[in-house]
């Protein structure tokens, strides 16, 4: 059955609505909507698509929705998807907008805040883990996630910088399995 255009709205007005803290922390929701309540990607597919939304240009959610929706619907599946991740955050920051002006102060609204910030660092720390076990199946990946980590954090080099190496390398590992593969079927 083909996937209705509200459908993929309502989908992405409800993991844009429903997380706090950009994509990172959306990434399990994405997982539970896109992939076991829809069947619309894999797991692995979902990552590739998280990945491509990371390195392309824009907002990480509403790439990932873009490719999801295009993918189901073409064009205006894309559109569709990607305006139902925008609408909440359109409609929260025009209420918002008009609220926290005269809340700027108020004590609840910081504690609220620092709450919201702390539980956004444990969805981060849950998208990672579950991500880091999905990606790093063998010694290769593994090598590779500590250099972009010790890259990144120790050395101070660019994700960008970071994420051009990694896809170098993939291609480079791909094409070094593949030569060793053929030298094996030819013995």
């Amino acid at each position: 059955m083909k996937t209705s255009l509200w459908q993929l709205f309502a989908t992405f007005a409800k993991i844009g609505s429903l997380t706090f803290g950009g994509g990172m922390a959306m990434l399990p929701m994405l997982e539970r909507e896109v992939v076991e309540r829809h069947h619309w990607a894999t797991s692995e597919e979902l990552l590739d698509f998280y990945a491509i939304g990371q390195c392309t240009p824009g907002i990480i959610a509403i790439n990932t929705a873009t490719f999801i929706g295009f993918r189901e619907r073409k064009d205006i599946g894309g559109v569709s998807a990607s305006l139902g991740m925008v609408f909440p955050s359109f409609v929260i920051i025009l209420l918002l907008a008009t609220v926290l002006k005269m809340l700027e102060g108020n004590v609840f609204v910081l504690k609220a805040f620092a709450g919201i910030r702390i539980a956004v660092c444990a969805l981060i720390l849950k998208s990672v883990i579950s991500m880091g076990r999905k990606s790093v199946v063998d010694v290769v990946s593994a090598a590779a996630l500590v250099a972009a980590i010790a890259l990144n954090l120790i050395f101070g080099v660019s994700t960008v910088m970071i994420v051009i190496g990694a896809i170098l390398l993939g291609i480079a590992y791909h094409f070094i399995l593949q030569r060793k593969k053929a030298r094996e079927e030819q013995q």
